[in-house]
């Protein structure tokens, strides 16, 4: 892969996950919506872009023909879709059982398994600046558990399950829009069943939908244009670079809980977003050393 490619696929991680950082903004302002309406609403609306993106490019009938001539493939994205359906169902059900902190746990644990992932089945090996980056941002992690004081099965799950999803996206040969599209589909039934139930059962808010307007279409914008970005990025860089990028999300979510949401600070979780940081740093460095010796390498090689 040249350069340029490593430069845009890089890009393409870090607007993701400075997007999902973000995405609390969006949240706060839909938060009338219980829960599991938002995460229908991202299921709906995702589809809607995706396939309307599709046709748009001319894309969608190219997406059935490389479907239908790898069955294989429709059983990996049927996978990779359930483990992603299933990281937002767990993440929605910890929410609304008041297990935030546990969550978020989770989505510091991950880019830790995306490095031992990318070591144990991609054989990806780490420079010694990375290996001492991955130590710290560990050190980090653990004192996040020890501050709560326990390891909880739903930040292992989370954890997991993103990161197996991030591994299967990275060998998955098809484009990010048709592959997230068809993982999307897999949930859309269970989200427009979710609907319909709710208004058999009169209890879907129709006058709330309508406060919110334009708000519930961006759901759509803000779930699908990350994981189209992540996907990209995923199956151009290192499972390891990944990881550790992806402590963007988290810091940025860090910043808004602190200067905008107005949320208590304390010291030892100033500690350890200071030592994730730090790893996030020297990572960062290294990678830049490492970009610039390739091309002088190039250079000296015998045309």
């Amino acid at each position: 892969m040249s350069p340029r490619e490593t430069r845009l696929a890089g890009a393409a991680a870090i607007t993701a996950f400075a997007i999902w950082g973000l995405s609390p903004l969006y949240f706060k302002a839909v938060g009338a919506l219980p829960a599991l309406d938002i995460v229908a609403h991202r299921i709906l609306w995702s589809a809607a872009l995706l396939g309307a993106v599709l046709i748009i490019t001319g894309r969608f009938a190219r997406l059935v023909r490389t479907l239908g001539d790898a069955p294989v493939l429709i059983r990996t994205l049927l996978f990779s879709g359930l483990l992603n359906s299933a990281n937002w169902l767990v993440f929605v059900w910890a929410i609304n059982a008041g297990r935030v902190l546990e969550a978020s746990l989770g989505y510091f644990i991950n880019p830790l398994v995306s490095v031992a992932l990318g070591a144990l089945v991609l054989g990806e090996t780490l420079r010694p600046v990375q290996r001492l980056a991955v130590a710290i941002a560990a050190g980090g992690v653990a004192l996040r558990i020890w501050q709560i004081g326990t390891l909880p099965w739903i930040a292992l799950f989370l954890a997991g399950s993103f990161a197996c999803y991030g591994l299967i996206r990275k060998r998955t040969p098809i484009d990010p829009v048709g592959g997230l599209f068809v993982e999307t589909l897999i949930g859309l039934p269970l989200a427009l069943g979710w609907f319909a139930w709710q208004e058999r059962a009169g209890i879907l808010d129709w006058a709330l939908l309508g406060e919110l307007g334009l708000l519930l279409p961006v759901a759509g914008l803000i779930t699908a244009i990350p994981l189209m970005l992540f996907a990209y990025g995923a199956r151009r860089l290192t499972l390891s670079t990944v990881g550790l990028t992806q402590y963007l999300a988290p810091s940025l979510s860090f910043a808004l809980a602190v200067w905008v949401f107005d949320e208590a600070i304390d010291a030892t979780r100033v500690g350890a977003f200071a030592l994730i940081w730090c790893a996030l740093a020297l990572y960062s460095v290294d990678l830049w050393r490492a970009s610039r010796r390739r091309p002088a390498a190039s250079a000296k090689l015998p045309g």
